[in-house]
């Protein structure tokens, strides 16, 4: 395969792929590998990104002006990395506001990258599914763009966004992110947030699903059975902001009074 075929099937690559590519086709030699990438850079055919990471210029058009798709640049950023959160709400067209922001899940710790006017934010797997290698549960590989991303599927993206709102865009956009969403596998909802062994996740978890039960047909047993593993104590819906609330008894949630009534619905 050649060089312009690997670009083809590759555009946006990290510094690794490459050189496993021309390795296979006979070739270990660094300086040959490092001259390849800077004439293509030089030439207009590469974008620069990061280190260690590039991205293939359509033909005809000026890297000036190229804008590089932020889905695949979140996907690329590390050799692990998985659009989560936020970016996983937007890829599956479930936003409901867009943002520039895109977390991604990475075992790697990376200070946050600016390209293009996007922002990419490294975000550490969470320490239960660490502790038990089970990092890529709900994780779904997808082409686009000419490419291959992964990505959190919805009903981990979920819990996930439930657990760290901020990453999320805030309540507001979490609920109104979520309700536009028809149909969830209750059963992996409830797999995944068990794996997380936090009782704080299960009452969040368990307070939207009741509030919302009738649209996505949760049943009791499933809500009896999270309210098993909800914290002995009351605990805050936001834990980092602790703001006053109300308390929901069955799920020993404080929660804030715009969610618990959805205010931002009154001028909808």
């Amino acid at each position: 395969m050649k060089v312009q075929d690997f670009f083809r099937r590759n555009p946006v690559f990290r510094h690794e792929a490459f050189a496993a590519f021309l390795e296979a086709g006979g070739s270990r030699s660094t300086k040959t590998r490092e001259a390849l990438l800077a004439y293509h850079v030089n030439a207009g055919h590469l974008l620069r990104v990061r280190r260690g990471l590039y991205a293939v210029v359509p033909e005809g058009i000026s890297p000036e002006i190229y804008q590089v798709d932020p889905y695949l640049l979140g996907a690329h950023m590390t050799d692990d990395a998985v659009l989560a959160y936020h970016s996983a709400l937007q890829f599956h067209g479930k936003a409901y506001s867009v943002h520039r922001r895109f977390p991604y899940l990475s075992r790697y710790s990376r200070r946050p990258f600016e390209f293009q006017g996007q922002e990419f934010t490294a975000v550490p797997f969470p320490k239960a599914l660490q502790a038990g290698q089970a990092e890529l549960f709900g994780v779904e590989t997808h082409k686009h763009a000419g490419g291959q991303v992964r990505v959190t599927h919805l009903e981990r993206t979920l819990v996930d966004v439930l657990v760290r709102p901020d990453l999320g865009g805030g309540w507001k956009e979490v609920w109104r992110s979520l309700e536009s969403v028809e149909y969830f596998n209750l059963d992996q909802v409830t797999d995944y947030v068990l794996m997380l062994h936090s009782a704080t996740a299960v009452a969040k978890v368990g307070f939207f699903l009741e509030q919302h039960r009738e649209a996505l047909m949760v049943d009791e047993a499933r809500l009896d059975l999270l309210r098993k593993h909800v914290p002995r104590q009351p605990c805050y819906l936001d834990r980092g902001r602790r703001e006053s609330g109300k308390l929901v008894p069955s799920w020993r949630l404080v929660v804030p009074p715009a969610v618990l009534e959805r205010t931002w619905e009154e001028g909808a």
